[in-house]
């Protein structure tokens, strides 16, 4: 005997079922008899585009990832003697020999990746730069470019190109000390791989590390907007060119902070900027002298000591 499905509102058998949702619906009251949750195995980007070439199944490409996150590794050899015995054999040979036939390339990729994922997560950089950074590495490493360079020293630099190029303010000093290599060899494989490669870098300015120092620093906007007059005026008389971006910025920061009563000891700011407290003093000197910034100072210290005295009246 042939079982017919039937509507159980109008009893009728003019019923459509619907593969995307998974749904059976009845074409004469549109009751929806059947709601089944159906895996497509198609990522966002398939669902959005209806496009069955561009649906996929599995984690999303990642240029992070050595093999941009489409090989299959056989696991980890803490997982493999959880298996039965034979298993155990079975899968260790396996992993041992596609150890084996992986090429140098993939190997190195694999390190550098992991290298390059632990100090980006330190320097807590987006993933846009991440991902800029781990091309610029790809590129040295078809080139040949590594050879005679410590693999955490190219990292590192490529780290640098691609936080230049966003304009991301990260300086050598923060990269050095995330990446456990030396400020000099980071900046001098810098100048070699942007010299091979050709890749344009815009030179850094100091107005780009403001927001994140005035940020740490807990100053007011009001004190930022200051501090960012006060660069325009440095860079007008030329006291940005052939200075760190960083100490200028830093610099900056302190003599707005003085100017505002958000008083910030040099101390505290060459900590945030990365630089010694005498950085700080003589770009402060600088500023101050050139901008004839210390008449405003001292009128503002004359201004507080007279506040003080009522207040205490």
């Amino acid at each position: 005997m042939n079982f017919v499905k039937r509507c159980p509102e109008c009893n009728s058998i003019n019923l459509t079922h619907d593969d995307q949702k998974g749904e059976i619906i009845c074409g004469d009251c549109g009751l929806i008899i059947e709601d089944k949750m159906v895996d497509t195995g198609q990522d966002v980007g398939g669902q959005f585009d209806k496009s069955e070439k561009k649906g996929r199944g599995g984690a999303p490409m990642s240029r992070q990832k050595f093999d941009q996150g489409l090989t299959t590794n056989i696991g980890e050899i803490s997982d493999i003697y959880k298996l039965e015995a034979g298993q155990t054999r079975k899968f260790l040979r396996l992993k041992k020999w596609q150890e084996r036939v992986s090429t140098s390339i993939e190997r190195n990729l694999r390190l550098a990746m992991a290298e390059l994922r632990r100090v980006s997560s330190f320097l807590t950089l987006p993933s846009v730069v991440r991902d800029e950074a781990s091309r610029v590495y790809q590129f040295v490493l078809q080139r040949g470019l590594v050879r005679g360079r410590s693999m955490e020293s190219v990292i590192a630099a490529c780290i640098y190109a691609a936080c230049r190029s966003y304009n991301i303010p990260r300086t050598l000093d923060e990269i050095a000390n995330a990446s456990d290599v030396a400020r000099k060899e980071i900046g001098r494989t810098y100048r070699f791989i942007i010299r091979k490669l050709g890749i344009k870098v815009k030179p850094s300015s100091p107005k780009d590390y403001i927001s994140r120092f005035s940020s740490i620093l807990h100053l007011s906007p009001h004190a930022q907007n200051e501090a960012i007059k006060i660069l325009k005026k440095a860079d007008i008389s030329e006291l940005t060119s052939g200075r760190g971006p960083a100490g200028i910025a830093a610099a900056a920061l302190y003599v707005s902070a003085l100017m505002n009563d958000e008083k910030k000891t040099q101390r505290e700011v060459a900590d945030v900027a990365g630089i010694t407290e005498v950085t700080i003093r003589n770009r402060y000197k600088e500023l101050i002298d050139r901008l004839g910034i210390e008449d405003k100072l001292k009128l503002k210290e004359a201004e507080s000591k007279t506040a003080k005295q009522k207040a205490q009246q």
